[in-house]
């Protein structure tokens, strides 16, 4: 086995084929992207080159940066909820009673499909018998808001479903992640007196960082490409006042036929991406990572 592995043409043989499906499902296509960014093409007919045209109607394109506001506000939102995600995670892994069912109930989202998800909570926004306004006025709140019909509203009512749906991702992962953690490291620090605060801020909290730095990252990515829910709830209304990047993408190239400034839109989206994982990156670095 040994001089089979030794071997560089055996190597060779090996990774040929994953770089071969790496190229035609990733890199491929980004470059196509960028190519067609420069093309003036409804998708379907002649394309003609236009060259930087598209990338510079970008720069002063309103609805873009709006668009590209909201979905950078979605990803500070996401960012901060990991604080709740963590909190929740430390709690299950501390042995309460109850943990197991916990966990399995904090699953449930992620069985269910996007647009499942944005047809249940559109009936709990209903204007006039959804779940949320019925309870309003029970309360006594006579002219509830729609919450899905208001600018000024809509975006942070779309954020609700989108963290709800991904919450047990993320608090399954910092649980597993909390659970790898010796039984002997936690020990010791309770045997010299660390309270359970300290415990979780000194001990396990610096044990996982590299698991949080991950979460980091997916998160606030994730959420610059969203699309799926918001466009079945909203479709990026009322008047592109729930607008991200990936649907607003959609809409130029797939609604309005224009489908090369679609292309600049989606290459714009992934430099927004490779920038912010970079930034994050840079912003975590530290000069050892802590064994265990």
């Amino acid at each position: 086995m040994n001089k089979v592995m030794s071997n560089k043409f055996i190597i060779g043989l090996y990774v040929i084929p994953a770089l071969l499906l790496i190229m035609i499902l990733i890199y491929i296509p980004i470059v196509l992207t960028g190519y067609y960014g420069l093309m003036k093409w409804d998708g379907i007919g002649q394309m003609t080159f236009i060259g930087l045209d598209n990338y510079t109607k970008l720069l002063s394109d309103q609805q873009f940066w709006k668009s590209t506001l909201h979905s950078f506000l979605l990803a500070l939102f996401s960012a901060l909820s990991l604080v709740g995600y963590l909190a929740v995670s430390l709690v299950l892994a501390a042995k309460i009673k109850g943990a197991n069912l916990l966990r399995k109930i904090y699953l449930i989202p992620m069985l269910l499909s996007s647009v499942a998800i944005a047809q249940l909570w559109l009936k709990i926004y209903h204007p006039s018998n959804g779940l949320l306004n019925s309870f309003l006025i029970s309360i006594g709140i006579d002219n509830p808001p729609a919450w899905l019909a208001e600018p000024h509203l809509v975006l942070g009512a779309i954020f609700v479903p989108i963290i709800w749906q991904y919450a047990g991702f993320y608090i399954l992962i910092y649980y597993a992640a909390l659970k790898n953690i010796p039984d002997s490291v936690i020990e010791a620090a309770k045997i010299d007196g660390a309270s359970p605060w300290q415990i979780a801020y000194k001990i396990k909290l610096p044990l996982i960082a590299g698991v949080i730095k991950v979460t980091i990252v997916l998160a606030i990515v994730g959420s610059l490409k969203y699309f799926d829910l918001i466009y079945v709830m909203t479709g990026g209304g009322p008047n592109g006042a729930s607008e991200v990047i990936a649907s607003y993408m959609y809409k130029q190239a797939f609604a309005s036929y224009n489908f090369g400034y679609g292309s600049a839109i989606g290459f714009a989206l992934l430099l927004f991406c490779l920038l912010v994982t970079l930034l994050i990156r840079k912003l975590t670095a530290t000069d050892e990572e802590i064994q265990y």
